[in-house]
């Protein structure tokens, strides 16, 4: 009788640890990706063949570009001005978060008092707040805030970025906290020796070298800013001049009507750029994450 041996990479005993985590890791894949293959599969079809069959495989592929002709000729439904839209929220919303972000969690880093700890693990405390208790108090407070300061909050971009800003900080800061740590402080002592203020070191010397966990930080971000519905909705409004996708792709579900076809030919457009910049920049969200928070 053979003994089992452990293998010293994966730990596990028996011939048949291996197969059983890929057959594990395989269903899974598929559990996930199922949503997925719905939403492309539905694309290519008609209202009345996704209501007659989901998960059947489309008659006539060329359905999808019709179904994406319609979308953009939709005269209810701006959802290129949409598009737009969304793109410039989330790449403004990814400047601030990143830029205030660097510069808050290097002043905590360097500045270690009781004051600085106190506010960093307040930070960390707000990442765990739900966003459902914030909701109706934070447009209460943009509206008031916007009359007294005599700045529209709501319903514009300057406001969402406003509320992208303070809900991105909490997790940008921990994890911009984490690398800034292991950048050696000697650099900034050379630098202010050399004669550098406080902006020059910053943005010369700790700023260019926080580049792994800059891409880290955009992608989470990123993905989640774009999908967003609920914070758009509250602060931009259903029908209001600035409409982003998820708010866009609502449209074409009415009261009496539900038009399948476009809702997920829609939604499959809306997924396609997050996917793109996932598959190029997987690599470093494992890596940053890890970089931020554990070293």
């Amino acid at each position: 009788m053979t003994p089992s041996r452990t293998s010293p990479r994966t730990g596990r005993s028996g011939p048949a640890g291996i197969p059983a985590l890929e057959l594990i890791t395989f269903l899974l894949f598929l559990l996930f990706m199922f949503p997925f293959a719905l939403v492309v599969l539905n694309s290519a079809k008609t209202s009345r063949e996704i209501i007659f069959n989901a998960v059947a495989w489309p008659a006539d592929w060329s359905q999808l570009f019709e179904n994406v002709s319609l979308i953009f000729r939709n005269p209810t439904v701006d959802y290129l001005g949409a598009f737009a839209d969304s793109t410039v929220i989330t790449a403004l919303s990814l400047v601030v978060i990143i830029l205030f972000s660097s510069m808050a969690a290097w002043v905590l880093v360097r500045n270690r008092t009781a004051w600085s700890t106190a506010l960093f693990m307040a930070f960390v405390a707000a990442m765990v707040i739900p966003f459902q208790v914030l909701m109706y108090p934070l447009v209460r407070w943009m509206r008031v805030m916007g009359d007294f300061a005599g700045i529209r909050l709501l319903g514009t971009v300057p406001g969402i970025v406003f509320a992208y800003l303070g809900f991105g900080a909490p997790l940008s800061i921990f994890v911009f906290h984490g690398f800034i740590k292991n950048i050696p402080y000697e650099l900034e002592e050379a630098a202010t020796i050399d004669g550098c203020g406080r902006a020059r070191i910053f943005f010369e010397i700790v700023f260019p070298l926080l580049k792994p966990i800059i891409v880290t930080v955009m992608i989470l971000n990123g993905i989640w800013i774009w999908n967003d519905y609920l914070l758009p909705l509250l602060v931009l409004g259903s029908n209001g001049v600035v409409q982003t996708i998820p708010i866009a792709v609502t449209a074409f579900a009415g009261a009496y009507l539900k038009q399948w076809d476009l809702i997920l030919t829609s939604t499959l457009i809306a997924i396609i750029p997050v996917v793109l910049l996932y598959l190029f920049a997987q690599r470093y969200i494992i890596k940053g994450m890890l970089e931020g928070s554990i070293k």
